[in-house]
């Protein structure tokens, strides 16, 4: 490494985002690179666990009447500004894959089901082509792929109902151009599914401003909900109440708790909700939206790019002598994620540096994925990390035995 830990540390004295490290739980020792698979602990998050804790001893089941139950529509609110939605647009509810279906199966009644296909990107994360495939294998819809990074307007007709695609792609970090293809799709007369997995909390993002209806995402990742916290659809307005969503369960009902015999679905945002949620990881994620309140997004996206290019910068000569690509999308294409190939040796390298303390994680065929969370990672984190990602490639460090063995989550 030809870059000083002098210049990383300047670097953080310049970063006007360095105060909220502050705010985040992290443990003693560790760099933390894998914020895109699960965020780190807001300390606040700790502290509203503790308190809904308390309200259930106290209050029993009085807390649903003092903010349990209009969870899903507050904090989806709260999430609005973070992706460019208005209030009322947005709900925080069940997970990604749930949400993705009852979109599918929404977007095709207000079709009036005359479009058959349903179409997902290959080389896509598996759970957005596999529901797509579960909703056709129950309904007379036909599931297509289209390839990896292929342009979509070629594979659009007539026929084609939604298209499923993600933002930033969870493998590659490759940014899409999310303006440009939902006008494509539209010209088309087809609707498409934008997962934000990999941007909510990562860069700006404007569903408003880039004329788009449907969208679903997860808040584990970089908005730090907590391990298995919900996820969250966007249906913009104009969309709204033009149909049923196929999950429909009692809390998506006009009047829960009229107990009816047949279903009527709610009006606005609310007819997403399916069934009960949990007040414990809602007021997790809820602390941790209400940081997000602070958080200048163009100084976020701006740490992140400088980040993830001062990570390459520091790796470049060991990659290139040890026949590592890197396939880290420029600037103006990229996630908040570096993204390296080496099949045969890439899970022993990750695993070499976990054990060091610097987390990042592996994703087959080859691929050693590094994300970028700025609000708790300094450029001294990143050097650091950077040191001894080298030292780990440099030494063969990485051959030992113990860092070949398998776990069920790699």
């Amino acid at each position: 490494m030809t870059i000083s830990l002098e210049h990383a540390k300047q670097l953080d004295q310049q970063d006007p985002l360095s105060h909220f490290k502050s705010r985040f739980n992290l443990p003693e020792g560790v760099i933390y690179l894998d914020g895109n698979s699960l965020g780190a602990q807001p300390i606040a998050s700790q502290n509203a666990v503790e308190k809904t804790l308390i309200q259930w001893r106290e209050e029993l089941i009085k807390g649903w009447n003092q903010g349990w139950f209009d969870a899903p529509e507050r904090l989806g609110n709260l999430m609005a500004p973070l992706i460019g939605a208005k209030e009322g647009e947005v709900l925080v509810t069940d997970n990604i894959t749930l949400n993705i279906y009852k979109l599918i199966g929404y977007v095709t009644e207000t079709q009036q089901r005359k479009r058959p296909v349903i179409l997902s990107e290959g080389g896509n994360f598996p759970t957005d082509g596999y529901i797509a495939q579960g909703f056709c294998h129950f309904s007379e819809f036909e599931h297509r792929f289209f390839p990896e990074g292929s342009n979509v307007e070629d594979y659009l007709n007539d026929q084609v109902a939604v298209v499923v695609m993600s933002h930033v792609h969870y493998r590659t970090g490759v940014l899409r151009d999310m303006k440009k293809i939902t006008e494509k799709v539209h010209q088309h007369g087809a609707e498409i599914i934008w997962d934000l997995a990999h941007s909510a909390g990562a860069l700006e993002v404007d569903l408003a401003g880039n004329n788009v209806n449907f969208a679903v995402g997860c808040t584990y990742k970089y908005l730090n909900g907590g391990p298995g916290s919900p996820g969250f659809l966007y249906v913009s307005k104009k969309m709204q109440d033009k149909g049923w969503q196929p999950l429909t369960g009692w809390h998506g009902h006009s009047a829960p708790f009229v107990f009816d015999l047949d279903y009527s679905p709610a009006m606005g945002i609310t007819q997403f909700r399916t069934g009960t949620h949990s007040a414990l990881i809602y007021s997790s994620l809820e602390a941790s939206l209400l940081l997000w309140k602070d958080v200048d997004m163009a100084e976020l996206r701006n740490k992140s790019l400088k980040m993830t290019d001062f990570f390459r910068d520091c790796i470049a000569d060991v990659i290139q002598r040890h026949s590592i690509k890197d396939i880290t999308s420029d600037a103006s294409l990229r996630g908040s994620q570096v993204s390296l190939i080496n099949k045969e040796n890439g899970f022993a390298i990750v695993q070499a540096l976990i054990s060091r303390g610097v987390i990042g994680d592996y994703r087959e065929p080859g691929l050693l994925r590094f994300g970028f969370t700025p609000l708790y990672l300094s450029y001294e984190d990143v050097w650091q990390a950077a040191r001894h990602f080298c030292e780990v490639v440099e030494s063969g460090e990485y051959k030992k035995p113990e860092f070949q063995v398998r776990s069920s989550v790699t």
